[in-house]
């Protein structure tokens, strides 16, 4: 049996990693300051990865997964505090790449300030090098929009939701802008096909290989809900954060090393009709925001 360490374990990506884990017959801990209920069959390290003192001290580690790095300190700190480990997996992110680089962007791109996502993609950067530095045989990985169950991120629980109101659905411009996703389930996938594998590459941009427009996301989205999309296009200088789920940012990944690898992913919708089915009966754990308040009030 595996011994396994994931930071957060209690939201999400970390939250499905780890139960991913457990239902491998793993011994998962996770790593978090227990203000959120846990999984069932993770055993809890309860503490700020800020202040870890030596609760890791005595564990040796077969898989650490880092989910909630965020800057180059909280990989020290871990690193610091941890007794051992054989395996490392940071999940870092598309956003360390400048949104003026060429794209699709590839693991040879190089990193640096994108305009869009601010601190957060600098603060991914930093993770990326403070980790290279110090194990170097880590991995990385750089996912474009993650989706699917448990998903605590109002993106397509919001177009659920207007789905499910009968509402139309108010789309920037055309709708042609194009995002790239990746289902957590295959993030999950891939790790073990790494673990596996061991290819001498160690930074791997993840996602599904095909790009889609919002429109054909949204369609897909009120698809799974069991409704048609009826459109209304906002062509108005209104900041579309606002009203709909995603930034004015296009961009891909090339993920050709991943596809080597593992040529397969989940399709979009069957992920997107998981996703409905868990949204329903869980949308309190989604962090919903008034998107449908601005749309009456603004743009109605």
């Amino acid at each position: 049996m595996k011994k396994v360490l994931v930071t957060g374990g209690t939201v999400f990506v970390s939250r499905y990693i780890a139960e991913y884990y457990v239902q491998k017959g793993y011994e998962v801990y996770v790593l978090n300051r227990n203000s959120r209920p846990q999984s069932k069959g993770v055993k809890l390290i309860e503490a700020d990865r800020h202040n870890l003192s030596y609760v890791l001290k005595g564990h040796h580690f077969d898989l650490v997964f880092d989910v909630t790095a965020y800057c180059g300190e909280d990989v020290d700190l871990l690193l610091d505090g941890l007794d051992g480990f054989d395996d490392y997996f940071l999940i870092s992110s598309s956003a360390v790449y400048p949104e003026w680089e060429k794209q699709p962007f590839s693991e040879n791109t190089p990193t640096g300030e994108n305009k869009i996502w601010g601190a957060y993609g600098t603060g991914k950067t930093e993770a990326e090098k403070a980790l290279q530095k110090r194990v170097p045989n880590a991995y990385i990985l750089r996912p474009p929009y993650l989706y699917g169950e448990g998903n605590n991120v109002y993106r397509e629980g919001f177009v659920f939701d207007c789905a499910n109101a009968d509402r139309r659905f108010y789309l920037p411009k055309d709708g042609s802008m194009k995002l790239q996703f990746f289902h957590v389930r295959d993030l999950c996938r891939f790790m073990d096909v790494l673990l596996e594998k061991k290819p001498l590459q160690k930074i791997y941009n993840v996602g599904n290989e095909e790009c889609i427009s919002i429109k054909e996301w949204a369609e897909l989205c009120y698809e799974a809900a069991g409704k048609k999309a009826e459109f209304v296009n906002v062509y108005d200088d209104i900041d579309q954060r606002q009203y709909f789920s995603f930034y004015d940012y296009e961009y891909a990944l090339d993920v050709s090393a991943q596809k080597s690898l593992m040529p397969d992913t989940m399709p979009l919708k069957d992920g997107l009709k998981a996703s409905f089915e868990w949204y329903k009966n869980n949308r309190d754990k989604v962090n919903v925001k008034p998107l449908m308040g601005f749309i009456d009030n603004n743009l109605f």
